[in-house]
């Protein structure tokens, strides 16, 4: 049987033509110092200010200072974890926070990791945690009030949407029993609301979310947690995780 070179070429340009080439290129990194949460990897030459970086057993870390051979990074993990010669890779992107309204209703971290065993948050889209704040002109005006619920602070401070307020006092005089009753208060009036949990016992944060879950205030909530087991990073970053969600869902049309 003859072999005819014209079969031979066409099964190779078809060979040729569902070939695909898939390559992982991806920046990598050797840890040659590691404690007190701080790791100093060497290599990562194209790393960015504030880039989320990728250790051994998940734990990950953000470059702060970037020096001519070393990158060094807090992490968001046990140090004990990592050790000396151990890979870092580059993610490629700033430390960001799934966002959007698959996060309403979840318990998470200051990573956006949920924490809640309810499954992976329903989010494509991602958001800086690290941004700017826009300026007092290029904010909208505070004109619509917000209610807390308590009725000697309505009637004596106005509050709005939009609106900084500092609750201040020394510890066990009720501070978070405001926070919470404001939250339970703006059942269907369409304000979401984010809870950040930061330095606080397990325990303490369970009962509130239990709370806000036997009101039905979880289903226009978020709760971002940073308990006091914590590394502090993950505690210096909670609040700004918190606004960038809260950022977002404001774009969204969903907060005011």
């Amino acid at each position: 049987m003859k072999i005819r070179s014209e079969e031979i070429s066409s099964i190779i340009k078809a060979e040729i033509e569902q070939y695909k080439s898939e390559l992982d290129v991806k920046e990598i990194g050797t840890v040659i110092e590691v404690g007190d949460g701080i790791a100093t990897v060497y290599g990562l030459e194209k790393a960015m200010a504030g880039e989320l970086l990728l250790f051994p057993n998940d734990v990950y870390g953000m470059a702060l200072n970037l020096d001519e051979e070393t990158v060094g990074a807090v992490l968001f993990g046990s140090d004990k974890l990592i050790k000396e010669k151990d890979v870092v890779k580059s993610t490629g992107r700033v430390v960001d926070v799934p966002v959007g309204k698959g996060l309403i209703g979840r318990v998470v971290n200051a990573l956006g990791q949920p924490i809640d065993e309810k499954g992976p948050i329903e989010s494509s889209e991602k958001f800086r945690v690290d941004v700017v704040a826009p300026g007092v002109v290029d904010r909208q005006p505070v004109k619509e009030p917000l209610q807390t619920g308590i009725k000697p602070i309505d009637s004596m401070i106005p509050i709005g949407r939009g609106q900084r307020e500092l609750i201040i006092g020394d510890r066990q005089t009720g501070k978070t029993a405001v926070a919470i009753d404001t939250i339970l208060n703006q059942k269907n009036t369409g304000v979401i609301c984010i809870y950040v949990a930061i330095g606080q016992k397990n325990s303490s944060i369970a009962q509130v979310v239990k709370n806000l879950e036997d009101a039905g205030a979880m289903d226009y909530t978020i709760v971002v947690v940073a308990n006091s087991s914590e590394p502090a990073p993950l505690q210096y970053i909670a609040p700004y995780s918190g606004c960038a969600m809260g950022n977002i869902l404001e774009i969204m049309g969903s907060m005011h």
